[in-house]
């Protein structure tokens, strides 16, 4: 059987479970390609440091020229991770004429259309399955699956780290801080984490996600981004008792002929399918106009559920070598990039306020949401100490831009304090 030689960039969590798996997983890759898949050579920044993962008969070197200077191999994974110099290391790959297969999702968000036309350019295949959501296939079944059908929506739990620290201030009621120091025990947070908590990470997975599901290249510029550092315990729980609970959530909608994308926290209701993934699992929902919602849930990050991915990229194009079809773009769909206006976005808000608890309070709020033309669904009113109170509203469907009127204006009263405004989400 023909054997087709792969180099590995980058020897860490992912790249380790990809060599595991291609070597237990031989004879059935072999089965489905018709081809034998052998790792070769493997970069690292320490030829000595200890490995976890057998390197026999495999060349293990800190000079990425013993890949692209060898004709052999012909598919390279690239699991370094960072925009630079992965950058660099891909754009030398796809100009030595190499297939590349990637996990990086902040190279692809930020550099994806540069790097695919390289790729195109030297009959190169670049695909990146790994880089959204861990071991769960999306972005191949976006291409396939609803090829013939028109997203409307995608939105998710797209960063494992954060939905464990939201779930545990849920369930255990803990602390923002007491939340995320033990995520960072478990391995589920970095020592720094603020890619994860600010979510950076997550716009990067739903730049990747609208580009698949509606053709558009954002950049971070375009959407709001808010993360979870400012998540009060005191809000998890009057959530609960309101009947949602707290995630973050990445959500790109098309609304007219427009594009909305933004990462922020939502109170999602406790019947609603996205409110029952917990931990550092996740879960992209997918609404299309002719099959409705479908929900796609699994593990979002760990060495062998990316592998996975890895391999079913890997896998792919080993059969466009077979074929001969490699050079096309693993994301074809390309549609003009508008974004929609802040009056056309509409949603029912959570708004937690602090106000002094003195005769009037309450009618002054209630006259600026008159003012803008919103209205309350439930209110919660509880004394703090003597002076001051706290005020949690729901309110019926407002627009981004009334909301926005409706912060400036309480930012001008001393005796309210706004704390937290946060989208909801109903079943």
């Amino acid at each position: 059987m023909e054997t087709i030689k792969i180099g590995l960039v980058g020897l860490g969590t992912v790249g380790s479970g990809v060599l595991q798996m291609l070597t237990q997983n031989q004879a059935k890759i072999s089965n489905i390609t018709g081809r034998q898949l052998d790792v070769k050579t493997i970069v690292v920044r320490d030829i000595n440091k200890p490995r976890n993962v057998s390197t026999d008969n495999i060349m293990l070197t800190d000079d990425l020229n013993q890949i692209i200077n060898d004709p052999e191999i012909k598919i390279v994974v690239e699991v370094m991770g960072g925009i630079h110099p992965a950058k660099e290391v891909i754009t030398a790959l796809l100009n030595a004429k190499k297939h590349v297969v990637t996990a990086n999702k902040d190279l692809i968000a930020s550099a994806g259309e540069e790097l695919a036309k390289i790729a195109h350019d030297n009959q190169c295949d670049l695909v990146y399955e790994a880089s959204v959501a861990g071991g769960i296939p999306i972005l191949r079944t976006i291409v396939n699956s609803f090829a013939a059908d028109q997203i409307m929506e995608v939105k998710g739990i797209v960063n494992g780290t954060t939905n464990y620290i939201l779930t545990q201030m849920q369930h255990r009621g803990w602390g923002y801080q007491e939340a995320l120091k033990k995520a960072q025990e478990l391995g589920f947070a970095e020592s720094d984490p603020t890619n994860d908590v600010a979510g950076i990470d997550a716009a990067y997975k739903m730049i990747i996600l609208s580009q698949f599901s509606f053709g558009v290249h954002l950049s971070i510029d375009d959407m709001k981004i808010i993360g979870i550092q400012d998540i009060q315990l005191e809000d998890v729980k009057q959530a609960d008792s309101f009947g949602y609970t707290i995630k973050l959530l990445g959500i790109a909608r098309r609304i007219n002929n427009g594009i909305f994308a933004e990462v922020a926290p939502v109170l999602v209701a406790k019947d609603h399918p996205l409110a029952t993934i917990n931990n550092e699992n996740n879960a992209v929902m997918v609404t299309g106009s002719a099959v409705g919602e479908t929900l796609f849930y699994g593990p979002g990050a760990g060495g062998l559920p990316t592998a996975n991915s890895v391999l079913s990229d890997i896998v792919s194009v080993t059969k466009n070598i077979v074929l001969g079809t490699t050079g096309n773009s693993f994301n074809n769909y390309q549609h003009e990039t508008n974004l929609v206006t802040p009056e056309d976005v509409v949603y029912p808000y959570y708004l937690s306020l602090a106000m002094l608890d003195v005769p009037g309070q309450m009618l002054k709020l209630t006259q600026l949401m008159t003012k803008i033309g919103a209205s309350f669904s439930q209110i919660v009113q509880t004394k703090q100490d003597d002076q001051s109170a706290r005020v949690v509203i729901i309110t019926h469907d407002m627009s981004k831009d009334q909301l926005a009127q409706l912060i400036a204006q309480i930012a001008e009263f001393k005796s309210i304090d706004l704390v937290a405004a946060y989208k909801v989400l109903g079943n």
